[in-house]
């Protein structure tokens, strides 16, 4: 009999954690394994403003899935579309090349992408910091705007090149701001024709408080150091439109400004619109053991699933975190490898160990197990944390040495060219209009069937 084929979608904490321990627990005899990734990377995406701030490499974050996985096929393009019901995923390579593949049994971790709203101009103006790409273009575009700052003789084009909007107070955005703030300050000493003064940034959120998962203390505490270092942090005000050298806020203020970052929340993969399956607000609605309960032997889990938090109960749903979506990728392989042995399934149950935010320098915030520290000791937790948290000991020892080297040496600020003249939409990063319409998905299929 032909081994089951287990087809994996997405290459994040979620799908890898996944592919390793069913590696582990299934001989090679027993199931044939594939991981869909655009990338043979995962990306340890809470670092990213490590990366956009040079405190990091690029390469420092991109865990290699051929160190990690032994046996694995790794296709190399993204999943877009699904037909359950044919059991087929349609994937397009990174040649572009339009791919159905057949599976037995389907894992669904294809994360999520930048939540946007209708504002005038955010699509073609905002930055995100959701990928790899993104990181390295912001830091490059920040740079850029010192740059083009000190050459200029224009008073308005200085002024809108050294404001910087960050929009999005929880974990993403406030780190952002802290790490690309620092950045700033440093970098001003290098250019002896622009006062350090005029360099702005800002911290926008709808919500009236900063990070409230951490708590009033904790959270004021960030929003202090924040604003010691000359962050503007404005809550309950968003944006009301974007221009190329422009930013209208919901209050009625106007800021000449070039650079604005969006981290506003995430939304689920539009591969989840391609299933015909129940959601909640955009996450595929799943069991407590992660099962798609309209299809047989589906799976979803991570940010684009909404899997039950039995641990706070009340019908809540686990947040899009990375310590959950590494933890389910490891209960969904435990829950395939009983499938295939028609062993009982168990749902995925996980108390969150706590919160760290790395503020840049000598300043975080942590909540470890429900203990609030501040300064160095949340420092230390934070980074500790990260450390333990990386998959391969090449990255561990990247890592620390990287910031080491930044701590010691400091930053050189160059910019590397990338995408210079190229548009830097979110689309364009994030590929949000690849994906196939549920009829186009169906028509894969049946020509799939067709040839076989």
């Amino acid at each position: 009999m032909a081994r089951p084929r287990i087809l994996i979608v997405g290459g994040g904490f979620a799908g890898l954690e996944c592919a390793r321990r069913l590696e582990r627990k299934l001989a090679p005899s027993e199931a044939e394994l594939t991981l869909v990734t655009p990338f043979n990377y995962q990306l340890y995406l809470p670092l990213l403003p490590h990366v956009a701030a040079g405190v990091l490499t690029p390469q420092s974050v991109a865990i290699s899935l051929r160190r990690t996985l032994r046996r694995t096929h790794i296709l190399p393009g993204g999943a877009i579309g699904v037909d359950p019901r044919s059991r087929v995923c349609v994937v397009r390579k990174i040649t572009d090349e339009v791919v159905a593949e057949q599976y037995d049994y389907l894992v669904l971790a294809p994360g999520s992408v930048t939540r946007t709203f209708d504002i005038p101009g955010l699509t073609d103006y905002a930055r995100g910091m959701k990928t790899l790409a993104e990181a390295t273009y912001v830091r490059d575009h920040v740079i850029a705007q010192l740059d083009l700052a000190s050459a200029t003789l224009d008073q308005h084009e200085r002024e809108s090149r050294l404001q910087f909007v960050v929009v999005g107070g929880g974990y993403a955005g406030t780190e952002t701001a802290a790490c690309l703030q620092r950045l700033t300050t440093a970098a001003s000493k290098r250019y002896p024709r622009l006062d350090p003064r005029l360099i702005k940034w800002h911290l926008i959120d709808i919500a009236p408080k900063l990070m409230p998962e951490l708590g009033d203390k904790l959270g004021t505490s960030a929003m202090e150091v924040l604003r010691d270092r000359g962050v503007d942090v404005s809550l309950g005000v968003s944006v009301a439109e974007v221009g190329a050298e422009s930013v209208k806020f919901t209050d009625g203020r106007v800021l000449p400004c070039r650079t604005l970052i969006w981290t506003a929340g995430v939304a689920a993969s539009p591969l989840i619109g391609t299933l015909d399956a129940e959601t909640v607000r955009g996450r595929v609605a799943v069991t407590a053991e992660m099962r798609v309960p309209q299809f047989e032997n589906v799976f979803a889990l991570g940010d684009a699933a909404a899997v039950p938090d039995l641990a706070k109960g009340d019908g809540a749903v686990c947040p899009p975190t990375a310590q959950h979506s590494a933890r389910q990728g490891k209960k969904v392989a435990d829950n395939l490898v009983a499938s295939l042995r028609n062993q009982p399934l168990e749902p995925y149950y996980h108390k969150d160990l706590g919160l760290v935010v790395d503020l840049g320098g000598k300043d975080a915030v942590s909540k470890p197990v429900g203990v609030e520290l501040r300064g160095v000791p949340a420092q230390l937790v934070a980074r500790g944390y990260h450390m333990m948290a990386m998959r391969t000991n090449a990255a561990k020892f990247r890592v620390g040495a990287n910031w080491l080297l930044n701590a010691t040496a400091g930053d050189d600020f160059v910019r590397t060219g990338f995408l210079a003249r190229q548009p830097a939409r979110l689309r364009d990063f994030e590929y949000t209009d690849a994906y196939l319409t549920k009829d186009q998905v169906r028509e894969h299929a049946q020509a799939l069937l067709a040839k076989g």
